[in-house]
């Protein structure tokens, strides 16, 4: 098939580009390659796409440019399938700069959603995220719950996607998944992000900030995983659920070809558990400095992933044990630490 993938030069985007590449899809990888995080990561992602080879092509764009966007699908389509990972991410960053996912998460997204319409895209699969969740505890999470009460600026942009793919699936018949991450490590990952900052801290011998006293559960899903995950939810064109009930609307699914999946491991992990593991994979012991929950914290994440495994077969299962020891093997290598 030919696939464009935004945010391809983005961590979870490099993984998803590189499995379509691996099964012969012709892959058009799409990314601005901002500076929220340090761009030569971003770079090296993109020439290790370089190097697989295949019928892959990158254009750095930025989705708030409307014309940028509308030049992709002129040039590279049609697509047979538009897997939509690019975004403003950083829960802690929505408090500091709130514009910035709008430009992205809003106008970006509403872009991406035109352009699919007016191509006829046959299926549209875009990023949500576990946050959505926000002030719900009941466990585990389930795709049926009611979301309407996020706790940060990030999650309501994303909360705000799913409404308007929700809308356009409605409108325009435009089949639109929409799949929920739950705390994604691995090979490659984010330096904002809570895996990368305590590795580089136990590594140094640094204190690592152990927000709430470290006192958090999250359902960590392997990198990996997310990527066959969103691979498989993408070839699963999404339909119209003839049980959908409109006086008892399930939030996951719709009389419109639209449906949200969970997609996380399923098996939360204490936060303290997790830093014994890199502990163990990296040799050293953590330093810890306890703190107070930070805003817009949740305490406690766990997937339900049991529609996902039923509208595709499958469902994610790298032990964390497994998934850290290959963080640290990459962590390792491409920072060429001891």
């Amino acid at each position: 098939m030919r696939v464009l993938v935004t945010g391809a030069a983005g961590f979870i985007g490099y993984h998803v580009a590189r499995r379509l590449l691996a099964r012969g899809d012709a892959v058009t990888g799409l990314d601005n390659l901002n500076a929220y995080y340090d761009p030569a990561l971003k770079q090296a992602r993109l020439a290790e796409l370089d190097r697989i080879g295949g019928d892959w092509r990158f254009r750095r764009a930025d989705l708030a440019d409307r014309a940028a966007v509308d030049a992709a699908f002129a040039a590279d389509g049609p697509f047979d399938r538009v897997i939509h990972l690019a975004a403003q991410a950083g829960v802690r960053y929505s408090l500091e700069n709130p514009l910035a996912y709008v430009e992205s998460n809003l106008t970006g997204f509403t872009h991406v959603l035109e352009a699919c319409r007016r191509a006829a895209t046959p299926h549209l699969a875009f990023a949500s995220t576990s946050s959505v969740y926000g002030a719900n505890t009941a466990m585990p999470f389930r795709e049926s719950q009611e979301v309407g009460h996020p706790l940060q600026f990030y999650a309501a942009t994303k909360r705000a996607n799913e409404l308007m793919a929700h809308a356009y699936a409605h409108l325009y018949r435009l089949p639109c998944t929409g799949l929920r991450f739950f705390t994604v490590y691995g090979p490659w990952g984010r330096p904002d992000m809570a895996p990368m900052l305590f590795a580089d801290a136990i590594a140094a011998g640094r204190p690592i900030r152990l927000f709430n006293e470290g006192r958090h559960s999250r359902d960590f899903t392997f990198v990996d995983d997310i990527a066959e995950g969103v691979v498989r939810a993408a070839d699963a064109v999404a339909t119209a659920d003839p049980a959908w009930d409109p006086a008892a609307p399930d939030p996951g699914t719709s009389d419109a070809p639209f449906r949200i999946y969970n997609i996380g491991n399923g098996a939360p992990v204490e936060l303290l558990d997790f830093i014994a593991a890199l502990e163990r994979a990296l040799g050293r012991t953590a330093i810890r400095e306890p703190l107070p929950l930070q805003p817009g914290d949740v305490p406690d994440t766990w997937a339900d992933c049991d529609r996902l495994a039923a509208a595709i077969g499958w469902r994610p299962s790298t032990p964390v044990g497994a998934g850290v020891d290959r963080f640290v093997a990459w962590y390792r290598d491409y920072y060429g630490r001891p």
